[in-house]
């Protein structure tokens, strides 16, 4: 497992989001991101929480809670050996994150390659 501290891993979290192109990034509405050490299920990399983009009725009314995305550190770094691997394996659980925001479901990120 290769060691990268928390603040490098956030930045690297934050590099991924900037990265996401503008056309699309400017659609996501009403998301917090966390980094987190442990994931509450072992090895999950990344959670989403929160109601998709294609599920929501009438948003906006009575101000809701943003969604949550959380990107797990440990186990991310557990599977890497290198610190690219770690800014690949940041990326793409990001973007999946993300996928799910915009009510895409695994099997269809994973047929993107993001899974």
């Amino acid at each position: 497992m290769i060691e990268v501290s928390e603040e490098r891993f956030e930045r690297l979290v934050a590099e991924a989001l900037d990265g996401i192109p503008s056309a699309i990034g400017h659609l996501i509405d009403n998301v917090a991101v966390f980094v987190e050490d442990d994931s509450p299920r072992g090895n999950l990399l990344g959670l989403y929480q929160g109601v998709p983009l294609t599920r929501r009725e009438h948003y906006g009314l009575g101000g809701g809670m943003p969604d949550r995305i959380t990107i797990y550190r440990l186990p991310i770094l557990s599977r890497c050996h290198t610190e690219a691997e770690v800014v690949d394996a940041v990326r793409i659980t990001v973007v999946h994150e993300v996928g799910h925001h915009f009510g895409l479901t695994d099997d269809r990120l994973r047929e993107l390659g993001y899974g």
